[in-house]
């Protein structure tokens, strides 16, 4: 079994959406499409909410606070989607409504 030991930290340096994807753009001149309907929360935001995002830890992920949305580089390189539960993505959606 072997291990994937990376030389260098990729970090986030800036997010552009898609109709269906959102592109984070990364420090070692990567760019990777990412599709939205993996993450709820961006899914369900308008273009605004999708667009006011923060780089957190220098770049090691991104926040939306208008989403409650959290995604790390780290996660996004693995392939890994949203682990929100159904009940609590409705949870927020019925606060949305309000």
């Amino acid at each position: 079994m072997s291990t994937l030991v990376l030389e260098h930290e990729c970090l986030a340096q800036k997010v552009v959406f898609t109709e269906s994807s959102f592109v984070v753009y990364l420090n070692d001149g990567r760019n990777i499409s990412v599709p939205i309907i993996w993450f709820p929360r961006l899914l369900n935001g308008n273009k605004p909410e999708r667009e006011n995002y923060e780089l957190i830890g220098d770049g090691e992920g991104i926040h939306w606070p208008d989403l409650d949305e959290d995604i790390s580089v780290e996660g996004i390189l693995a392939g890994r989607r949203s682990g929100e539960s159904q009940e609590s993505l409705d949870k927020w959606l019925k606060k949305r409504i309000r």
